[in-house]
């Protein structure tokens, strides 16, 4: 890791606010994220169709058509800009060329917006991590991982600026963690595992993106953390539960940036407001208007700390209104001109509208009471004083369940008669973990599947 963060960039829960990130990120066309706007990111992908060297031409032309209608749209309704997310399609990190082609075809067509009508733009591209597609999965050599630093290097000398990635390291311990509300193994995949595998993914990245000219703008822990969320409102785990495994997420996903990351940290990464209050790194959020990629109950209060507004992915469907990525790219200029316009008014105005945005979720739902300005400075704090990651994931776990606790009590929380036992579940799970790491490692080693994930890979023996 190349530089821990020890103290907190963002202390007042009141500072940690939309379009202001103490560390701005400036673009080669002038885009400055988190430095006072908040600009839209659009994500679009391919409707269903089979990805293949057959069909490259035709989707090559769908791209060519997404980008050009949202891109237009974007300047009919004056965007200050826009930043465009293309996340690659498995066979696509498979076959770099594929997404390199791609990659251009964005480039070009925002190059050509920017003559035509002065639209400031930057592309984000984001690998699928295609590690994990093998069983167990080979994270640190293989094809798999050769051709995704591949297309990151390639990608970035072509002119993304931003990259970006969902990695999976330790996915293959969560997803049945997440089943059996096991919180000593969501700890030992997140903060043991996938802090490991951060640390040598971004180590890689960092020195890709530094020899291109290129920004590690971050990576999300959407393989954990959402799906926690999904099963969650499918009834299939506690709320309460995927609340703590969201605020543990955090831990991991924290690597990315001592290992050189600047942000903007991905959408999908709802862990994101507790890494703006440590790093001071703007960061995408997405919310309601990701509603055509994926439900979730904290529509609202994802705005309340946003830098970029992504609509997370759409497909490339007709609509009444358009092609859904030109109608997806109206939604997010609208709910950013809203506001951008709060920030024009002062303070004050921005600071109502972010609290309008929180008190609309917070007190219906634990994931959305976690991303509270106040629950988000709080628990940045208790991670940046643990000193390693495991101590991290421990405390992160610790301090959520208590602000979880307090929230309730004082009715700031509406909890389910069936979720509040859960309460005490955790608690007594959070405390039996180990102080240090060598303990809960032997603990853990001892009772996991090893024929699930390859030890050497996470510098286990």
């Amino acid at each position: 890791m190349l530089r821990p963060f020890r103290e907190l960039a963002i202390e007042d829960p009141a500072d940690l606010i939309f379009a202001k990130a103490p560390r701005p990120l400036e673009t080669l066309r002038g885009l400055s994220i988190g430095g006072g706007l908040v600009y839209p990111e659009i994500n679009f992908t391919l409707p269903a169709m089979e990805v293949s060297a057959s069909a490259m031409p035709e989707i090559i032309e769908q791209y060519r058509s997404m980008i050009a209608g949202a891109l237009k749209r974007a300047a009919e309704l004056d965007a200050p800009g826009v930043v465009v997310e293309f996340e690659t399609l498995p066979p696509m990190t498979e076959n770099p060329l594929w997404a390199l082609d791609v990659a251009r075809v964005l480039l070009d067509a925002m190059e050509d917006r920017y003559q035509k009508s002065g639209l400031m733009s930057a592309l984000r591209v984001t690998p699928n991590d295609n590690r994990e597609m093998v069983r167990p999965p080979r994270l640190r050599s293989g094809p798999h991982w050769e051709s995704m630093l591949r297309l990151f290097d390639e990608a970035a000398a072509a002119g993304a600026e931003l990259l970006s990635i969902e990695s999976t390291g330790g996915k293959e311990i969560h997803d049945e963690a997440l089943l059996m509300c096991d919180l000593h193994r969501v700890v030992f995949a997140l903060c043991v595992l996938g802090a490991r595998d951060m640390d040598f993914l971004w180590t890689a990245v960092h020195e890709i993106a530094s020899r291109r000219g290129a920004h590690c703008a971050g990576d999300t822990a959407c393989g954990f953390g959402n799906t926690a969320m999904v099963l969650a409102e499918q009834g299939m785990i506690p709320r309460v539960f995927a609340a703590v495994v969201r605020a543990v997420t955090a831990v991991r996903s924290l690597v990315a940036y001592e290992c050189g990351a600047v942000g903007p940290g991905k959408d999908c990464g709802y862990e994101n407001p507790i890494l703006k209050a440590i790093t001071g790194f703007p960061m995408s959020m997405e919310g309601k208007s990701a509603a055509c990629a994926h439900l979730s109950p904290l529509g609202n209060i994802a705005a309340a700390t946003c830098d970029l507004w992504s609509n997370e992915s759409v497909q490339n469907i007709k609509l009444l209104g358009g092609m859904a990525p030109t109608v997806s790219m109206e939604q997010l200029v609208y709910d950013c001109r809203l506001l951008n316009a709060a920030s024009a008014e002062g303070e004050a105005s921005a600071r109502k509208l972010r609290d309008w945005l929180v008190a609309s979720d917070d007190r219906l739902d634990p994931q959305a009471c976690i991303l509270r300005p106040e629950s988000a400075v709080l628990l940045a704090r208790a991670i940046v004083d643990a000193g390693s990651p495991y101590r991290a994931g421990r405390a992160a776990a610790l301090e959520s369940i208590r602000i979880l606790r307090e929230a309730h009590e004082q009715g700031r929380l509406r909890l389910s008669p069936r979720e509040v036992p859960w309460l005490d579940r955790l608690q007594a799970s959070a405390e039996s973990l180990p102080e240090e790491e060598d303990g809960f490692l032997s603990e853990q080693m001892t009772s996991v599947d090893r024929s699930k994930f390859v030890p050497a890979d996470y510098d286990l023996s």
